[in-house]
């Protein structure tokens, strides 16, 4: 079994777009309109992708306390400067539990947390 993608539903399409394609870094991969009140993107150049669903038609939903996604980067001070620097809040670390592994998170415009973990080993 192969892991294929994560659904986020969003409240503000083009918002959520805007973060996860400047403020995270990922590219669109591909993008529908499955009826005039609904829009989907797929976002990563990987295999895995994130998937944004804005439904006009659906009520917003809100996450389970404990989730969060997760994407690596080479530095964690330079991913934490360019966040700031594009206007996103750190919600909290710089965190270090261990000598392998340095992370941060910020919250996505619906609410979901989001790390950005380097890998030091």
């Amino acid at each position: 079994m192969k892991f294929c993608w994560t659904t986020i539903n969003v409240a503000d399409f083009e918002k959520s777009l805007e973060f996860y394609t400047k403020a995270v870094g990922l590219t669109v991969d591909r993008m529908l309109t499955a009826n005039p009140r609904m829009k989907i993107a797929f976002l990563g150049s990987g295999e895995t992708k994130l998937e944004l669903i804005y439904d006009e038609a659906a009520a917003k939903k809100g996450f389970g306390e404990g989730i969060s996604i997760g994407f690596e980067v080479a530095s964690v001070d330079s991913a934490m400067e360019d966040l700031r620097s594009r206007g996103v809040r750190i919600a909290s670390g710089p965190h270090q539990p261990g000598p392998k592994i340095k992370f941060f998170y910020v919250i996505d415009p619906d609410g979901l947390r989001v790390q950005f973990v380097e890998n030091l080993a």
